[in-house]
């Protein structure tokens, strides 16, 4: 398909033309949507052999100088003086009353920088918050002012995902080494004729995952390399059932507000509590009180105590649709003929059809499809918990489930189908 005009381009931009590509404006950015193969073919690959992702339309701020450590622990919800050299952390910029102005990953490569990586959305907010936030920091105390510099058109940054991409990596690695096996670790490298930063981190729920950062002018080659030794091209369409299905959070959906205009607090969203730090030993952060009520408030729910559901009136669940119908985000949802909250995000989503068991469980050459959503709904609610949503004005059956998908049994994460 022809480029758009008006639209920022990643360095891969000519990459997904050539290949066939959908090209889609997603937050300014013309990005692909899916490639020839298709939306369920792409999802299907990275859960059983390895995805490819251009990411780099999200945005990418170093932070460094005098400060940037304590600026970083003030202005980010998870606890940056914690954070070591060649260690990643999910981490979200908070308003004073709980809520997510964005959520986002902080990495540490090297002694005295980070890296902050935002979404594409959010970008230019994200930079005006943080360069005001950083003027705040620096008039009200002696740390100095930390320096922020905006590397998204310098540095591009692509994903890939699935029990096959360590085996891929490996095969270009030219010298220095992979990350440590373990979930949010770094390194640096020589891929494909060039440093590449290597981080064990991804969108996807699978648990061999990578996110490589690179020179612009050097992801080309990088992108054409990964793709020859079996990495398949996937789009935002592939990226959004796949987290979807591991029930991450996506901003504007599962965070910022409702359907409402009212604030979704962070702690709504259990994947959210790995991004947040309230240690008492910590220093004060942007949201500390809103988000200490919010933890009150949720160890009290998990005993079945509602004297604090003030703070989390409702809660983002995983919703299986047991009944004919595929629900889509803003849906209603009703308990006994009650409104109980709104579809977040929903669609029909592929899974592969598994043999064996436990660990030595292997994908076959069979998938089926099913319709899964996430919903913001009643705190009171628990799974196992009988539903009706909204779909194009008809009541289908749905049902509130632990997961959509394991992923503690690598290399294969697994689909978690209702009734099976």
């Amino acid at each position: 398909m022809t480029a758009a005009a008006g639209l920022n381009r990643t360095p891969l931009n000519d990459r997904h033309l050539g290949l066939g590509a959908k090209m889609v404006d997603f937050a300014g950015w013309e990005m692909p949507l899916n490639y020839p193969s298709g939306v369920v073919a792409e999802h299907l690959a990275t859960r059983h052999r390895a995805g490819l992702f251009d990411v780099s339309h999200m945005g990418r701020f170093l932070v460094s100088g005098p400060g940037a450590t304590a600026f970083l622990a003030y202005v980010l919800t998870n606890d940056a003086t914690r954070l070591q050299v060649d260690s990643s952390h999910y981490t979200l910029l908070a308003t004073e009353t709980g809520g997510a102005l964005d959520d986002a990953y902080l990495y540490r490569f090297t002694e005295g920088e980070y890296i902050l990586v935002v979404n594409a959305s959010n970008r230019e907010n994200g930079w005006s918050y943080l360069n005001a936030q950083a003027d705040a920091f620096a008039a009200a105390g002696s740390h100095g002012r930390p320096r922020l510099e905006d590397l998204t058109t310098q540095m591009a940054m692509i994903s890939l995902q699935g029990p096959k991409s360590a085996d891929i990596v490996a095969g270009l690695l030219e010298s220095g080494s992979l990350p440590e096996p373990r979930r949010n670790a770094l390194s640096s490298a020589n891929l494909a004729g060039g440093e590449v930063r290597l981080a064990r981190t991804g969108y996807t729920g699978e648990t061999v995952c990578f996110e490589l950062l690179t020179a612009s002018s050097r992801v080309s080659p990088l992108w054409d390399q990964l793709i020859a030794r079996g990495a398949a091209p996937c789009g935002l369409g592939a990226r959004d059932t796949l987290r979807l299905e591991a029930a991450l959070p996506l901003y504007g959906h599962e965070q910022g507000v409702d359907p409402e205009g009212r604030e979704i607090p962070v702690l709504s969203c259990p994947v959210t509590a790995f991004g947040v730090n309230l240690a008492p030993e910590r220093d004060d952060f942007v949201g500390r009180e809103a988000l200490l009520r919010q933890d009150a408030a949720l160890r009290a729910l998990k005993a079945r105590d509602y004297s604090l559901i003030a703070h989390l009136p409702r809660l983002i669940y995983p919703v299986a649709v047991t009944g004919r119908g595929i629900a889509r985000a803003g849906s209603q949802v009703k308990k006994d003929g009650r409104l109980v909250g709104w579809v977040t995000s929903g669609t029909m989503v592929p899974y592969w059809n598994m043999t064996g068991e436990g660990p030595d469980a292997l994908p076959t050459d069979r998938h089926d499809l099913r319709s899964i959503c996430l919903a913001y709904l009643d705190s009171r609610l628990v799974p196992g918990d009988a539903v009706v949503i909204d779909v194009r004005s008809k009541d289908v059956e749905a049902v509130l489930v632990p997961r959509h998908l394991r992923s503690d049994m690598p290399p294969y994460a697994r689909a978690v189908v209702y009734g099976r």
